[in-house]
């Protein structure tokens, strides 16, 4: 059995029985640290923590092998991979973040849509307004990166009959549900595409991929939805056609983040946006706690981890 210390980002009472060949530690980012980092060899990263503070104690980490993430991006751990041992594993929180993003995908979908934001202006305002808005249905949507929380939306889309849906990912391929399209199709792919929901990871390919070039593929009207990473639009871009109202945007992730309370993006109109709360609902704490349960009790057995997606240098 691997013996050491674990540092979690949740409380040890929450997480049930663990495997008694390691010693825990709670820690979520607050306060000294609880133990020696040199003693530690598996760090769970405290979860929604500014990514200074999380990876302030790896440099002394010595003997960790495993860095478990809470968050499905990564992107934020990849400048201390090199400092950590080549054998140390970075692994994503995987599924754990599927179910509540996927839920809020939808809601800012279906939200944007309705014309929900200016029914609670009205609202506020005492006003009644009626008019015709489009549905979800019948509506031709692409899904932009389609991994695990891609196809928890794509599998809460469907009972709204979209008329298509188009999957795209880094590469084509074969999918349960149909293929998918390579991300070298965008441009043939945008025009016919009345809903774009954005769900790639954060890497050096997808940093600015809707730019003002893809935007500009989209046809008048169209809605962009984007649940992954502010840094994968190109803000300015996407203000400049929000503001001349030719496209809507609802975003729970902007660049930059948190948004400046004066920056313009705010009053854009057809602008819906939410604070990055894509996985902070009450589906998180139990995923959270048997995903954690789960890698523990396999690192202890020397069993191979789940979701990694990087090493050490």
């Amino acid at each position: 059995m691997t013996t050491g210390d674990a540092w979690l980002p949740l409380p040890i009472d929450q997480l049930g029985p663990l495997p008694p060949s390691l010693s825990y530690h709670f820690w979520d980012g607050d306060g000294d640290y609880p133990a020696d980092p040199a003693d530690c060899v598996f760090y769970g990263v405290p979860y929604m923590r500014p990514p200074s503070v999380v990876t302030a104690p790896l440099p002394k980490m010595t003997r960790v092998r495993v860095v478990q993430t809470l968050t499905a991006g990564y992107d934020h751990m990849l400048p201390s991979l090199p400092s950590l041992d080549a054998s140390t594993v970075l692994c994503n929180a995987g599924d754990l973040h599927n179910t509540s993003t996927a839920e809020l995908a939808l809601t800012l979908t279906l939200s944007a849509l309705r014309g929900v934001p200016d029914a609670v202006r009205n609202q506020l305002d005492g006003r009644w307004q009626g008019r015709v808005l489009p549905s979800l249905a019948d509506r031709s949507v692409l899904i932009l990166g389609y991994g695990g929380i891609g196809a928890a939306v794509e599998e809460r889309l469907l009972p709204f009959e979209p008329r298509s849906v188009v999957r795209v990912a880094g590469s084509a391929r074969q999918a349960a549900r149909g293929p998918v399209r390579a991300v070298t199709e965008l441009p043939q792919l945008l025009p016919d595409a009345e809903v774009v929901i954005v769900c790639v990871p954060l890497n050096d390919s997808t940093r600015g991929l809707v730019d003002a070039a893809f935007l500009a593929r989209l046809g008048d009207g169209a809605l962009l939805v984007n649940v992954a990473r502010g840094a994968v639009v190109d803000t300015d871009a996407l203000l400049a056609e929000t503001s001349s109202g030719r496209l809507l945007a609802a975003l729970d992730v902007t660049d930059p983040e948190p948004l400046p309370a004066d920056h313009p993006l705010w009053r854009s109109p057809g602008v819906l946006i939410t604070p990055h709360v894509g996985g902070a609902s009450s589906a998180f704490l139990p995923r959270a706690v048997r995903m954690l349960h789960g890698q523990l009790s396999r690192f202890a057995a020397g069993e191979p981890l789940r979701n990694g997606v990087a090493t050490g240098g």
